[in-house]
């Protein structure tokens, strides 16, 4: 393992000492990893990167293992900056660093695990939410020797993954942490605004059938949707309460995806939510969970009035909704928890 160079200033930001606690970011590669539609890939890599170390108690079962899942187009080192690791992972706080064994994968095409901008692109299997959990499973199982996990928690599409793995594997986790999702097919305007970014690339001639020089202008089509996917009106207008303020607002949040998407990627990644549907399996999920939404995100606007419904399924289920305060970002509440960190502690406590 590698220790992440970047770590040095972050713990320095936090207060944390290098001396009790170092994040280290590996690559377990699966051999010919089979997925949901029957294909196989020779060398699939789940990349991770890991703080604190595993404990077991007397009957050698792990105790003290969390797993996060980022959200569409992140990757689980977006968890170490300081609005989320320092409030959650420093000395005292609820996710010590020191007490507990956090794991925080990329997904499939996501980060450094395997994805289709590797070199396969539209070659690339055609993966699914199951297909990515089913990696982190093996990622836990077969190579970090992790038996059980105290809790299973994740952002958005992270989220989505939390209601794969409740059902998935029932008897695996103590709690479960969904943030901003819901439980059910993706239709409506979320899937209308997925294909709306997959058609934004795929109709531009120069996307070439995948077979691109450079990221084709189709890539900001994309982007135009999802920046109004993932938009916070409130904020939004706070922060660009003016035309020319939100026009330059508008092209810095463009530019700033540009630099770290692959449009062929992009069409992977929010196809991947296609077979998505824990609906008909809620009743199978065993541990206690928390599922939080914002009232003010537009991917899982509460007049839906879904959750309200689903959560009834769920045997130990309880829903949350955070109402919209100057301090919530639409969609992106999911990843301050100094908002919703009061129900974590809830969680744990419930799942002792």
């Amino acid at each position: 393992m590698r220790t992440l160079v970047c770590m040095m200033m972050l713990l320095a930001n936090l207060g944390w000492s290098q001396s009790n606690l170092k994040a280290e970011e590996s690559d377990f590669v699966i051999d010919n990893f089979r997925f949901s539609q029957g294909e196989i890939l020779p060398k699939l890599n789940q990349h991770y990167i890991t703080l604190g170390k595993p404990i077991k108690n007397s009957a050698g079962k792990v105790i003290n293992a969390v797993l996060i899942m980022h959200g569409s187009t992140g990757n689980g080192g977006g968890f170490l900056s300081e609005r989320f690791a320092g409030v959650l992972f420093g000395p005292g706080q609820l996710l010590d660093a020191t007490k507990y064994f956090i794991i925080l994968p990329d997904a499939i095409g996501h980060g450094k695990s395997s994805k289709p901008s590797d070199g396969l692109r539209m070659k690339f299997p055609a993966y699914t939410y199951d297909d990515m959990v089913k990696a982190q499973y093996l990622l836990l199982t077969e190579h970090l020797g992790v038996n059980h996990l105290r809790l299973v928690m994740g952002t958005s599409m992270g989220a989505m993954f939390t209601w794969v793995w409740g059902y998935t594997y029932p008897d695996y986790m103590d709690a479960l942490m969904p943030l901003a999702s819901l439980p059910v097919e993706i239709g409506g305007r979320n899937r209308m605004l997925r294909k709306m970014i997959i058609d934004g690339i795929k109709n531009d001639p120069e996307w070439r059938d995948g077979n691109y020089v450079a990221q084709p202008p189709g890539i900001t089509t994309a982007i135009n949707s999802l920046l109004v996917m993932v938009s916070s009106p409130l904020q939004w207008q706070k922060a660009a309460p003016t035309r020319e303020q939100a026009e330059k607002f508008l092209q810095e949040q463009i530019d700033r995806y540009r630099k770290s998407l692959d449009a062929n990627d992009m069409i992977y990644v929010f196809d991947a939510s296609r077979y998505y549907n824990p609906d008909p399996h809620l009743a199978l999920i065993k541990a206690p969970l928390f599922a939080i939404n914002s009232a003010d995100d537009q991917v899982n606007p509460p007049e839906l009035g879904i959750m309200e419904q689903e959560i009834k399924k769920v045997s130990r289920g309880r829903y949350i909704l955070l109402p919209i305060t100057d301090e919530t970002r639409g969609h992106g509440t999911h990843s301050i928890p100094k908002i919703w960190s009061n129900y974590l502690a809830e969680l744990l406590k419930a799942s002792e």
